[in-house]
């Protein structure tokens, strides 16, 4: 079968590698795709900001499956798109896929249907910006309303700092474009957990968890980024608590789509914090997360082209998926400067070498050839994923493979999945 995979970043990457791997596939297009997915893909220019354009590379490809991995096209409605000519698409409609690009609509879904999240309010206006700060202890979390990134979230140490980050989101000088709406949210304390399932519109299907790392900076410090790194282990989220999260978020979340007559189909993201009044939900991604997906789909020892078709047809309560016991470690090596402005085009030198140890894979998020070397083209350039039978072997195993990667201005933490290993290695059960 053909397949079209959608975007052009490293979790796009780590969707081409896993489904690959099926014996179902002969051919794998990506649109835009990027350097590094050029070696097992045909790659193909498209606008993911345009419709339009999208649809054209779909009807001129005629795929037997497409996967969408970003949540733009999304959010544009490329799935109503294509299910209105019966094209089979993996990814939930632009009305479901709301409770990813709208906060607002999120927290208010959250509210109807009692799934447990922290106290907030929505924002129209400078005027109910001061009426609604009344209401809250700093610190404060301020969020855009729409789609940013994984930039649209700022943690405010005081209230006036909260007021000035409104009034940046409302005029556009904080994330580029105005917004109409801004959510200001209770500050949660305790761990953060990537919480990730396949839905089918009414049943859910858990994919193991992984933990991201936003902040650009050691030790969690600095600005919010796409995502500077993540890791997936079994401890993250024992047997019980997985069981409580499809009962309490993940199923109530696929339950109320389905009431509301805008079923979910695709990869539901629970964005978690495990606090000391149990876990609450941060945020909801429409899609598989980056880098999330770089940690998780290594691990996956099923053929993901089942379980995606699965979740198409409604079948998903009819499947299983068996994963990698060994924890793996994802870290992103990122250009000089992100998430601020940051120069293009450097050459990447000792990827080979860096493939060659054991238990690593590269996946490439901002790369692309030019005159006939691969150079950077992105803010996050590259994720380097290991496999071991430890976190700390894993975080061994993908430093050893990225100092063998050079770009000039190259930068990544240095203490990727910290969490794990001061719980002995993942040992301790949330």
């Amino acid at each position: 079968m053909k397949i079209l995979v959608i975007g052009g970043g490293g979790r796009e990457h780590a969707l081409v590698s896993a489904l690959g791997k099926s014996a179902r596939v002969t051919e794998i297009v990506c649109a835009p795709g990027n350097g590094g997915i050029a070696a097992t893909a045909r790659c193909v220019p498209v606008n993911q900001k345009n419709l339009a354009d999208l649809m054209r590379v779909v009807m001129a490809e005629q795929p037997d499956l497409t996967v969408v991995g970003p949540e733009l096209p999304l959010s544009l409605g490329l799935v109503d798109a294509m299910q209105q000519r019966k094209l089979r698409v993996f990814g939930p409609t632009q009305r479901a896929a709301q409770l990813e690009s709208s906060k607002a609509f999120a927290k208010e879904f959250m509210q109807r249907h009692q799934i447990p999240t922290a106290h907030y309010a929505v924002c129209h206006s400078a005027a109910e910006l001061t009426e609604a700060l009344a209401h809250f202890h700093a610190p404060i979390v301020v969020k855009a309303d729409g789609l940013a990134a994984g930039k649209g979230v700022v943690i405010c140490p005081s209230k006036e700092e909260a007021h000035a980050t409104v009034l940046q989101m409302f005029d556009g000088t904080l994330l580029g474009t105005p917004e109409t709406r801004v959510v200001l949210e209770e500050f949660l304390e305790g761990e953060e957990t990537s919480f990730l399932v396949l839905a089918d519109g009414a049943h859910t299907l858990p994919l193991v968890a992984a933990q991201d790392h936003k902040r650009i900076g050691d030790g969690d410090t600095g600005p919010n980024t796409g995502g500077m790194g993540a890791y997936s282990t079994d401890a993250l989220v024992d047997a019980k608590m997985r069981d409580w999260l499809i009962a309490h978020v993940a199923q109530p979340v696929i339950d109320g789509m389905a009431r509301e007559e805008a079923p979910f189909t695709g990869v539901l993201y629970c964005g978690m914090m495990m606090t000391a009044r149990g876990p609450m939900v941060l945020e909801f991604n429409a899609r598989f997360g980056d880098p999330e997906t770089q940690a998780v789909l290594p691990r996956l020892q099923s053929d993901l082209v089942n379980a995606l078709e699965a979740a198409i047809d409604g079948r998903l309560d009819q499947i299983s998926l068996r994963w990698n016991q060994q924890p793996s470690v994802c870290v992103v090596a990122a250009s000089g400067g992100y998430p601020g402005s940051f120069s293009s085009d450097k050459k990447i030198t000792g990827l080979a070498e860096a493939t060659a140890v054991d238990g690593v894979e590269v996946y490439h998020s901002g790369t692309t050839q030019k005159n006939g070397a691969l150079v950077t083209a992105g803010g996050r350039v590259l994720a380097v994923t290991a496999l071991a039978d430890t976190v700390q072997a894993a975080c061994n195993r993908a430093y050893t493979a990225l100092e063998k990667i050079h770009f000039d201005g190259m930068y990544y933490r240095r203490d990727i999945a910290h969490r794990a290993l001061q719980k002995k290695d993942g040992a301790k059960k949330i």
